[in-house]
């Protein structure tokens, strides 16, 4: 097999990368922890504003150096998905490793230009050692403001430009926000906030209650474990489709080739008119059946919508 793959031979991945952001206190990390078989990994030291029933095997993160260990470990085997609460302070880690390592460790100084490509760097090998380990990975973020002229634009607050970096990475990114007494996310990019949705969910999803005004518990925490559900049945159904369309894209160029003159371009017109078309099959086969009517000196009559001897 060739390096250049057809859609049908590409690998599909089998976990997903993800961030969750919204405003602090709105159930960010709960609803993070509810993806399957998690491990928080917390840089935040905001473990303890989970509510202790939805609280997960948790790593207190001190240096970047220990999530090293951890992801190196045999301990890390026995989960399924990585929880980073927050994003921003794990590249505050990184970006302290990256000092700590290099000649300048002058107190307090930020990261040099070529030293902010090296963090990216850093935080693309963690995504695909991650990936490569057969594990989701799911960010929380805080939120912040920016203004764009007159308009307010909600973005991950996540070492600034890095945000962008951060989300060319993932498959998913949700923003989670009140509106009214309920709380919802939404994966669509807007105007007002950054989203990322690559498996069609809805535009906005209600977030169930889980747990009442009183603090009791009323339900179970699974809302990212059916979210990633929903994205691997997305993407094997995408994987499906593409074979169902190179078989169809066979059948209608044997359609095609059999064409010789008016009488068999319109059985062909007939025949692929009542396939039922994947993607863009329709227009390819247009493309194709005028192609060759053309070479055979064949037209097609708008009005009686069949080809003819061109004139």
């Amino acid at each position: 097999m060739g390096l250049i793959k057809k859609p049908t031979e590409l690998m599909v991945k089998s976990t997903i990368s993800a961030l969750i952001y919204g405003q602090p206190g709105i159930g960010k990390t709960t609803l993070s922890l509810s993806a399957p078989n998690p491990v928080l990994f917390d840089y935040d030291g905001g473990v303890h504003r989970v509510n202790a029933a939805h609280r997960m095997p948790t790593v207190q993160i001190t240096s970047w150096d220990e999530t090293n260990q951890v992801i190196a470990s045999e301990d890390i085997k026995e989960y399924n998905t990585i929880v980073i609460d927050t994003a921003g302070k794990m590249l505050d880690f990184m970006s302290a490793d990256i000092i700590a390592r290099s000649k300048n460790k002058t107190p307090g100084r930020k990261l040099a230009l070529n030293e902010y490509g090296e963090r990216k760097a850093m935080f693309i090998a963690f995504l695909k050692t991650v990936s490569m380990m057969g594990k989701n990975v799911v960010f929380v973020a805080h939120e912040r403001e920016e203004k764009n002229g007159e308009e307010k634009q909600i973005r991950p607050e996540i070492g600034g430009s890095s945000a962008g970096d951060l989300i060319k990475e993932l498959d998913l990114v949700g923003y989670m926000e009140a509106i009214g007494k309920e709380k919802t996310i939404s994966f669509d990019p807007c105007e007002k906030f950054y989203g990322k949705n690559t498996c069609n969910l809805p535009s906005v999803i209600k977030i169930p209650v889980i747990i009442d005004a009183n603090g009791n518990i009323t339900g179970r925490n699974t809302f990212m474990t059916d979210i990633i559900s929903k994205y691997t049945e997305y993407q094997a159904r995408q994987t499906e489709l593409s074979n169902d369309y190179e078989s169809l894209m066979d059948v209608i160029r044997e359609n095609v080739e059999l064409v010789t003159d008016e009488i068999s371009a319109n059985d062909a017109l007939t025949r692929i008119g009542e396939f039922q078309h994947i993607f863009d099959s329709k227009v390819q086969a247009g493309t194709l059946l005028n192609d060759k009517c053309r070479k055979l000196g064949l037209k097609y009559n708008k009005l009686s919508k069949k080809y003819e001897r061109a004139a």
